[in-house]
């Protein structure tokens, strides 16, 4: 099956919460990867499918958490080790409304540093 990406996804392993959450960064899902289409998160949520999403995600630059809305595409039961806490994590993907390259720079930016 031929790739329909549009953009090319990078790795981009952040803790993040789910917005107005009390719990901290990284106790309920991580960022795993990015486009600037989208993002992979893994959650002990159950997530179906066309959820809204709102995340907040914590970015070592010092700047203020980056804040992701989107749907999810696609859910998945993930592999052990996966990253959430737990034996019922998902791996999720989120589809943004538009794309935002912006804010996808900073995340970028990110993983090209040693």
């Amino acid at each position: 099956m031929p790739e329909r990406r549009l953009f090319e996804r990078f790795w981009a392993r952040y803790p993040a919460k789910f917005k107005d959450s009390r719990n901290e960064y990284g106790t309920d899902v991580f960022l795993r990867d990015a486009s600037a289409a989208g993002v992979r998160i893994n959650t002990r949520e159950r997530m179906f499918l066309d959820d809204p999403v709102a995340l907040e995600v914590e970015v070592p630059d010092g700047a203020l958490p980056m804040a992701l809305c989107g749907r999810v595409k696609w859910t998945r039961p993930a592999r052990p080790g996966g990253g959430a806490a737990g034996s019922s994590a998902w791996d999720v993907g989120v589809q943004f409304p538009q794309v935002d390259f912006m804010k996808m720079s900073r995340l970028f930016q990110l993983t090209l540093q040693p």
